[in-house]
């Protein structure tokens, strides 16, 4: 394959992208899931979003492949782009710095993808270990493939640490936007699903953590709305088919009449004005 690595079983080109702030903690663990991968990737890029925890350290010294980009504090979405922009090769594997990699999580997502050509997204099903224990997910997290648009209306219904893109996509949808804080995957599913139907892979590939005080859901109050946000977007990019457009308003009109009670029993009557105004923008688009 031509890569840093011995790949197998694959004659598709991957490069892997891990974004990470201080969480040397957690690193070694996504970097020795990617390392033991059946099928290895080409190329390994870390996007060290302003660590100051001796991540640097960490990787020229145990992992002397592993491409690093150093850059400022910018927040996950900035150094993913980063990271999708000095890609070398045609497939893109997110994997979070604090999530790790079942050992055939690249080879059945190559099998899946190769078995199904002209298809460029896949997924894959995830474990969940909260605070040290596996917990069950609750059934408005499951996952499923094809065109899944509206499963992804509710919250997010793809981990990036179990995709797997095709470059191109990137080109027709647009990156992750760096100006929202959180959601930022939830945004980019949206766009891409809009267009595209994707592959999912029933057997689990990785081990998703939480509980954890970096967490951005921990970090953030009130995350709905930065869905609404993503959701307000994607009804003004006009390329929804009617069913998906009805479903948005469906979905959005809910988030902002949650989102609103709360405003109002907080006292917070600036932002209930500008969610019923947006109520209103909704019924014009």
């Amino acid at each position: 394959m031509g890569g840093l690595f011995i790949a197998t079983s694959s004659s598709m080109n991957i490069s892997v992208i891990i974004p990470t702030h201080n969480r040397a903690y957690s690193l070694s663990r996504a970097l020795d899931s990617v390392f033991s991968q059946s099928t290895l990737p080409d190329e390994v890029i870390v996007v060290d979003d302003g660590s100051n925890d001796g991540t640097s350290e960490l990787i020229e010294h145990k992992y002397p492949l592993v491409k690093t980009i150093y850059q400022n504090q910018q927040g996950v979405s900035a150094a993913r782009n980063v990271g999708i922009g000095e890609a070398k090769f045609d497939w893109i594997a997110f994997l979070d710095s604090d999530d790790e990699w079942l050992p055939h999580k690249l080879e059945k997502q190559c099998e899946t993808l190769m078995a199904s050509p002209g298809l460029q997204v896949c997924h894959t099903e995830e474990i969940w270990i909260r605070n040290g224990e596996r917990v069950n997910q609750m059934n408005k997290h499951k996952k499923t493939g094809g065109w899944i648009y509206q499963n992804c209306l509710p919250l997010c219904a793809m981990s990036p640490s179990s995709i797997m893109i095709h470059k191109c996509i990137f080109a027709d949808v647009g990156l992750f936007k760096e100006q929202l804080p959180a959601c930022e995957d939830y945004d980019l599913w949206l766009r891409i699903c809009a267009r595209y139907p994707v592959l999912y892979v029933e057997k689990p590939c990785i081990n998703k953590y939480g509980g954890h005080e970096d967490q951005l859901s921990s970090a953030y109050w009130g995350m709905d709305r930065f869905r609404i946000q993503a959701l307000m977007d994607i009804l003004k990019e006009q390329v929804l088919n009617e069913d998906d457009k009805g479903a948005t308003k469906i979905v959005l009109r809910k988030k902002i009449e949650v989102y609103s009670n709360g405003a109002r029993k907080r006292g917070k009557d600036d932002e209930l004005h500008y969610y019923q105004n947006l109520l209103e923008e909704v019924g014009a688009l």
